[in-house]
């Protein structure tokens, strides 16, 4: 049931905008704006917060290390073998290799089952997918659409990106203690309150566009397959590394459970908004919007057999 709650009102938003653009309600220009808005705007200030706000413990940087440096190993992984998994879409779906949704899909799926007392188990994880996702990923998209644009206007296109200026200054704020500073003051309830209301709309769009890109072609549901597969066998080797890695945190069934489930989540939701200027056609979105939605599937059997055989 705890399932069915979490993922529900993801999937609900999802056939919402599937029904949008079928009806015509929502037309592909408005969507381009909404997507403009989530993403050129509120997500940066999503960002600066989390960053901003994030503690982390010297014992956790070799973590987040880890999952940072699999992370951009996927992506490699995914360049290598394009002409394998589709090379029609070898151009953008390598980007689907990396980063794993947490806090809307594996934090609500992983203290359901262990309680919210461990949830910073997971979200230490989101550290290394927020730097690949909102770092990492602008730049290569910036530089794969620069053309033949100079270095120094190449710096300066990256430098100008949303997502690099909210990362730059929240880490530098963040440096020298000015949330915790904030949070003794009597401005923290005005900051919250503000930060809150800028990024309650966040996912359900980012979940409606999805929706609304969404046909499942059967021309590309090949690619869509073989790519899943590769997805999981990638993953799943993260998984045996962290056994390898850090042997004592995994003897330990609550910190196994959010591994085992962090990692076969789908894809950051945000991230097929975060490459759609290297889209060639609609069916580039389609392609990343279906496999986003068909990995969920994997994520809910994950999630039954760890509620059964595990937890």
């Amino acid at each position: 049931m705890v399932a069915l709650t979490t993922l529900f009102p993801v999937f609900f938003m999802v056939v919402l905008g599937m029904i949008a653009r079928l009806k015509g309600f929502v037309t592909p220009e408005q969507k381009a704006g909404a997507n403009s808005i989530v993403f050129n705007v509120l997500f940066p200030i999503l960002i600066f917060n989390i960053l901003l706000t994030s503690k982390i413990k010297m014992s956790a940087v070799f973590i987040v290390l880890y999952v940072f440096v699999v992370f951009i190993l996927a992506m490699v992984i995914g360049k290598m073998t394009g002409k394998l998994t589709g090379e029609k879409f070898s151009h953008v779906s390598y980007f689907m290799l990396t980063t794993c949704e947490g806090g809307n899909i594996a934090l609500p799926l992983y203290t359901s089952i262990v309680g919210a007392t461990y949830a910073s188990n997971t979200v230490i994880f989101d550290l290394a997918g927020t730097l690949v996702a909102f770092v990492i990923i602008p730049i290569m998209v910036a530089k794969a659409s620069a053309g033949e644009m100079n270095t120094k206007e190449l710096i300066k296109k990256i430098l100008s990106n949303s997502f690099v200026i909210a990362v730059i200054l929240a880490l530098t704020l963040n440096f020298f203690g000015v949330y915790d500073m904030l949070s003794k003051s009597a401005f923290i309830d005005l900051y919250t309150n503000t930060i809150s209301t800028a990024t309650a709309p966040i996912v359900g769009m980012i979940l409606f566009i999805i929706g609304y890109d969404l046909k499942v072609d059967m021309s590309i549901l090949g690619s869509i397959l073989k790519l899943l597969i590769l997805r999981v066998v990638i993953y799943i080797g993260v998984i045996e590394g962290f056994f390898i890695l850090f042997p004592s945190l995994m003897a330990e069934k609550t910190y196994m459970i959010a591994v085992l489930i962090y990692f076969m989540c789908p894809t950051g939701l945000a991230i097929p908004m975060q490459i759609s200027s290297l889209f060639k056609s609609e069916e580039d979105g389609n392609f990343t919007s279906a496999f986003l939605s068909l990995f969920m599937i994997i994520t809910l059997i994950i999630y039954a057999i760890v509620v059964i055989f595990i937890a």
